[in-house]
Formats: C-alpha cells, structure tokens, sequence
C-alpha cells in the first residue's frame, strides 16, 4: 500500500486536510484491494485545532519514521511564519528525503519553501499569499495561474478546494484517468481540472469583481448566459441588448467593471469551454470550435494561442484523457 502522509499545523483549514484525504479513502472504497495508507501527523500529536476550532487527532510527526509515497503538507493561518529553523518546517524536509513525492496544499508551499525544497522549481499557492510568498522566496519560481504545478516529484496547489484537484492528479497519476473520474462523481466534484486551468474561470472572476457593484448583476447574469449559448450572436450590440443597455453606456460600464472589452470576456469563455472539451475525449477540433461559437478551427487556433499560449494541439497531447493515461502508465 502507498503510504500518504498529511501534515496539520495548528489553525490549517480542515478542507486543505480532509479534500485530499477524502479521495484517497475513496480511492480505497472503489477498489477491491485498498491503494493507499492514511496518517495524519502533527508537532506535536494530538488534537489539533482547526481554523473553524473543530480539532483533528494526529500522530506525533517525530515518530513516525517509516518510509514515504507521498508527503502532503497543508498550510493554515500563520504558517508564513515558520521560518527555516521551526521545528515542523525541519521536519518536513528530513521527511521529504525518504518520500516518493512531495505535495503542498494551499499556504503549505511556504513550509515546502522554508525547507530549502522549492528551490529553483516552479511553484503555486493560494493567490492571495502571492506577493508575501515571493517577497520572502524569490528563488522559487512562483505561479500563481494554475490550480496546481509539478516539478518533478514536488507538486504544490493553489487554495483550498485546490487540494482536492491535487489528490486527484495524484491517482490518477498511480491508478488512471478513469478511476480519478470515477473519484470525482462520487464526491460530486463538478470537472476533474488538470493543472493547467487558471485558479479562476472568466466567470468566477467576473462574479468576485462585480459583487457590490450596481451593473455587477447584470454581467453576472450575462457571463451565465454566454456560458450557455456560445453559438448565439455574441456582439457587443447583442450583449448590450441582453443587458438592456445601450451600446455606449455597455462598452463603458462593462470596461470599468471587468477590465476587460466584452469581445475579449466572450474569446476567454469560448476558450475555456473548448479546453474542456478537449480534455474530456476525441472530439475534433473541427466539431469543437463549432460548438463553442468560434466557425472555424483557424479561429480557435489563434484564440488559444492568444489566451493559452498553446495550439489546441498541444493542449489536448497535455491534458486529454489519452495523454492523461499514457502517463499513469509510464
């Protein structure tokens, strides 16, 4: 059995530690022989408290000596303090020398980073944390874009929720693509994202910049409706309209707000909605630039390489199922 170690430090948020371990479990469940071996452990053991105050019981990291598959280490309220010389970051690194691969979730890549264990790698954590975590270690190479990032056997997340897309990577790095999907539907994960996604979609960034605002309801409500109609009219005349707004007071409202033109917030959605079909199957892109309102594949080549910096090509040979699973198999 694979053993998985979970780190918790006092005030970790319970998601960062049970989402990952949640999959794990049922990864367990779904297979006739169980794949993987949970502890959590802490400095010391013990109940440990959560930033909710609901407390979690781990082991005493100090004794567990045991070799290593993978090393998890979550984050939590105050952990960008732990310096070199604290006792869990000091731990975390002699851990990491018998471990097969190395994993942060959320503010955990501080820890990975005080440890000496980022450096010259690439790295992500929450995006909030961008500017202290790399006023603090600017050796490392952070990426505050993706949902998580691999470099080599040290993978590292963005927030939260970000660890359980973390988890899932994992199996379905040691177990396949299928069996990580299968993961997802029972926990009702809406899309198993691989790495390469933005920490935020168009529209959930366009919900976060227009809470408050008197027109942030109407682009909230557009945003939806574009998701759902990508082979309609989506000029800006056509979206003025839909918002009821002439076309003068949209472009200007709609700018101020989002920060964006709306014919660049529609490429943006049609693009992601593209990737998503590429990484689901075999799809051709023919049908799928179709489908997602851009005409022709030449259009939806050039929009992703504008968004993406990469053909559809190459992200489907990066992120597809069939990429996926030749590198569970290798």
């Amino acid at each position: 059995m694979r053993s998985v170690v979970i780190t918790a430090a006092d005030n970790v948020m319970g998601i960062d530690v049970a989402g990952p371990a949640e999959v794990f479990d049922m990864a367990n469940r779904l297979d006739s022989k169980p794949q993987y071996h949970l502890e959590l452990v802490a400095i010391p053991g013990g109940a440990v408290p959560t930033s909710t105050g609901i407390a979690v019981n781990a082991k005493d990291a100090r004794r567990f000596v045991d070799p290593i598959d993978t090393l998890i280490v979550t984050g939590g309220w105050g952990v960008q303090k732990r310096g070199p010389t604290d006792e869990l970051v000091q731990w975390v690194k002699r851990a990491a020398e018998r471990s097969r691969r190395v994993c942060s979730v959320c503010t955990g890549a501080f820890v990975l980073a005080a440890a000496g264990l980022l450096n010259g790698r690439r790295a992500a954590t929450h995006w909030d944390t961008g500017k202290g975590f790399a006023r603090l270690y600017p050796q490392v190479q952070l990426d505050l874009r993706p949902i998580y990032v691999r470099d080599g056997h040290i993978w590292t997340s963005a927030g939260s929720t970000a660890g359980i897309d973390l988890a899932l990577a994992l199996v379905e790095h040691d177990l396949g693509r299928s069996r990580a999907l299968e993961i997802a539907k029972y926990l009702v994960v809406f899309l198993h994202r691989p790495g390469g996604q933005a920490q935020f979609s168009t529209a959930l960034t366009a919900q976060a910049r227009t809470a408050g605002q008197e027109a942030g309801g109407r682009f909230h409500d557009l945003h939806a409706w574009i998701a759902d109609n990508l082979t309609a009219d989506l000029s800006v005349q056509a979206l003025a309209s839909r918002a009821r707004m002439s076309r003068r007071s949209f472009d200007r409202n709609y700018f101020d707000v989002m920060g964006r033109t709306p014919a660049k917030a529609v490429e943006r959605i049609r693009v992601e909605a593209a990737a998503r079909s590429l990484e689901r199957g075999d799809v051709s892109i023919k049908r799928i630039a179709a489908t997602c309102g851009f005409g022709s594949d030449e259009h939806l080549r050039r929009a992703f390489v504008r968004q993406l910096d990469v053909t559809p090509d190459q992200y489907r040979a990066t992120f597809g199922v069939r990429a996926s699973n030749d590198q569970a198999a290798a």
